[in-house]
């Protein structure tokens, strides 16, 4: 197999790999990954871009794919899933400020998911304060255990071969 043939196959299979963790970790724990004060572990995550490339489709990808086995109405399956494309974009944008990393999925779920609450959920708190609840939790998942697997991962750099 040609070099740039293997290095595109580990990034997609890296991309794959990302994908179904971020579904592993959203599932099980519905209850908390769902509604106006929630926590996805897996948001966790959405550092990753910051070390591969391979990461923005994976965990794009695992948010669609949580939202879609979820049952979640289709305006969380379309917009969810850009806040976490627009999260991951900007982190991978920011991979050079590695202390920055965690502000991109904060934002972008904090601005975005609060809309997706009130009309395909119908929730009746004000947008506001679901962005207070909303972000609260990114900061957590992102801003706590992202970094904390940032500095874990970020040490085996042959994690992330063929990734610039």
């Amino acid at each position: 197999m040609k070099t740039s043939s293997r290095v595109q196959t580990l990034r997609i299979a890296r991309g794959a790999v990302i994908a179904a963790l971020y579904v592993a970790l959203t599932l099980p724990f519905a209850p908390i990954s769902f509604g106006p004060v929630q926590f996805r572990i897996s948001e966790a995550l959405t550092v990753l871009p910051a070390l591969a490339g391979s990461a923005v489709p994976g965990v794009t990808l695992g948010c669609l794919l949580s939202n879609l086995l979820a049952g979640a109405p289709w305006p969380d399956v379309v917009f969810g899933t850009l806040a976490t494309l627009v999260g991951a974009v900007g982190t991978r944008m920011l991979r050079h400020r590695p202390k920055l990393i965690w502000i991109p999925p904060v934002l972008a779920n904090a601005l975005i998911i609060p809309w997706v609450l009130k009309f395909a959920y119908e929730v009746p708190d004000l947008i506001p304060y679901m962005m207070l609840t909303v972000g609260a939790g990114e900061v957590i998942a992102v801003g706590g255990l992202g970094m904390l697997l940032y500095a874990a991962v970020s040490r085996k750099r042959s994690l992330f071969e063929g990734e610039e």
